[in-house]
């Protein structure tokens, strides 16, 4: 079963398309820069051109830099505040005349993770962190996932977790990988101490040039890179999707 994915991020919003079952894409992915201030308009007229670029018409999975509940968006940490309290199902349709079910972009990074990856068959409980303009996060216990999770909002030395420790807060500071390792290291700790988790897998971009930084961080759990890399979210907001209208036509 061939699904579109799209993943949104702070700074650029990329998809292809999908086999759910072998957890592959099919197709290049196609990037595209997120608009400046991140409107919800100005997003979706940005969405309609990567579905365009596919000719496609059929199901949609997309993952969102917010908590999402059935389709609408309620926090906006790295877009425009008027995300909150929108209806984005509805807005994405309408751009791209397409069914679409958003979910939050960690979650279903982590659910292709869990389902494809690197946590396939963990028992215990395992943590999805994708470093990017912020730190998303997603939980599961056993492989089922606790949605909605805002673990980059931990408040370490007084400020946001992803403030200090994101791959955006990296390149600001003009940090070497040692150096942001170390304040990346604090931020597992916490995260060690909350949730004892037996499995910790690091996405996002940044996940491809691990080896620059994992000699650096110690944890009691086991740490891997996310084997799809920064394809994740777009293999995994396509296998929500299918979830999401199967539980939908039961």
């Amino acid at each position: 079963m061939i699904v579109m994915g799209i993943d949104i991020g702070g700074s650029g919003i990329k998809g292809g398309l999908v086999d759910v079952e072998k957890g592959e894409m099919t197709t290049e992915r196609y990037k595209l820069l997120t608009p400046e201030e991140g409107k919800p308009e100005d997003v979706a007229d940005v969405v309609s051109k990567v579905v365009k670029k596919f000719d496609w018409n059929g199901p949609i999975g997309c993952g969102f830099p917010s908590v999402v509940i059935s389709g609408v968006t309620h926090t906006a940490a790295n877009v425009h505040q008027s995300w909150i309290g929108l209806d984005a199902d509805a807005l994405l349709e309408k751009a791209t005349r397409c069914p679409v079910w958003m979910a939050n972009d960690a979650d279903v990074a982590g659910m292709a993770e869990m389902r494809f990856g690197v946590g396939r068959g963990q028992n215990g409980v395992t943590i999805m962190l994708t470093l990017g303009t912020g730190i998303g996060s997603a939980i599961f216990s056993d492989g089922v996932l606790v949605p909605n999770t805002e673990f980059g909002h931990l408040t370490i030395r007084g400020k946001d977790a992803e403030r200090r420790a994101s791959s955006t807060a990296r390149k600001k500071k003009q940090l070497t990988y040692e150096a942001w390792a170390l304040l990346l290291q604090e931020y597992l700790d916490e995260l060690e101490r909350l949730f004892w988790p037996s499995l910790i897998i690091i996405g996002g971009g940044v996940s491809r040039k691990s080896e620059l930084f994992f000699p650096f961080l110690k944890t009691r759990a086991r740490l891997e890179a996310a084997q799809m890399r920064n394809n994740a979210g777009i293999i995994g907001a396509a296998l929500y999707a299918v979830e999401a209208s199967n539980k939908l036509s039961v």
